[in-house]
């Protein structure tokens, strides 16, 4: 009888296979993991360049800011988005200035630097503080008045709730008492918005200036709330105050400035 002998290599494969129909099944391949959720906070503390765009070039004002600034040597800062920036004073806006006169019988010959800049939210200032438009000024007085615009959501930011937009300005008022140490701080309530009372956004800027009021008792810090100056009786807005029911024309500048007129510091 003639025996078959298995070559080496014929042997190592039926080792092989042997070794696989005897192996343990494999382990099931795990599921991928979710995608990662989109970051979640306040977006209203979270320091940012540009967002929207507005009838001026926002990096050319931000420029210019810099290039100024330590010439103005500003005892008052004023601090705010377009209500604030429309008003007057360096660097000058051509489309701006609808309080050039109530800007010259408030502040007379004070040096004053206007940081307001048109759709600017709370994080936009803070990034603005952040990228040194405070930076090596001395002021005596520093006027924060910013909110109104976080209530928006377009496609580049979410609306933010009251609660999370007073956070934001008590973020700034840190920041100006980092920077500016020595300065008295003055926080515009949020000013009235829409013709009538019953605007939706006037319910929101109520909440948030009730929000804003402890920022008020800290050292330093004084709270001025408007609402009732700038509205009539029935709460209604007037347009010789503000034209468009949002930004102050003349009139409302010069209750503004008056209002100001006690905490600005004395030569």
């Amino acid at each position: 009888m003639r025996i078959a002998w298995l070559s080496p290599l014929s042997l190592a494969s039926l080792l092989a296979l042997s070794s696989t129909l005897h192996a343990e099944p494999a382990a099931p391949v795990a599921p991928a993991s979710p995608p990662a959720a989109a970051p979640t906070g306040n977006t209203a503390i979270i320091p940012v360049g540009k967002l929207e765009k507005d009838m001026y070039d926002w990096d050319q004002r931000h420029a210019a800011i810099l290039a100024v600034k330590d010439q103005v040597k500003p005892q008052v800062v004023l601090i705010g988005d377009s209500i604030t920036h429309f008003w007057a004073g360096p660097p000058n806006e051509p489309r701006g200035n609808r309080g050039k006169e109530a800007w010259a019988a408030t502040f007379g010959d004070l040096p004053v630097l206007n940081l307001g800049f048109g759709w600017d939210r709370t994080q936009n200032v803070l990034y603005r503080i952040q990228q040194g438009e405070l930076d090596g000024l001395i002021p005596r007085l520093v006027v924060i008045h910013i909110g109104t615009n976080n209530l928006a959501g377009t496609k580049n930011a979410r609306a933010n709730t009251p609660a999370e937009i007073a956070e934001g300005v008590g973020a700034i008022v840190d920041r100006v008492h980092e920077k500016c140490p020595d300065a008295a701080i003055v926080i515009m309530s949020v000013f009235p918005r829409g013709e009538k009372p019953d605007n939706t956004y006037r319910v929101k800027i109520k909440e948030i200036n009730e929000h804003l009021v402890p920022l008020g008792k800290r050292n330093g810090v004084t709270l001025l709330d408007l609402t009732s100056k700038l509205t009539n009786p029935d709460g209604t807005i007037s347009r010789d105050v503000m034209p468009d029911f949002l930004h102050p024309g003349e009139k409302g500048y010069a209750i503004w400035g008056e209002a100001l007129k006690p905490h600005l510091p004395k030569h």
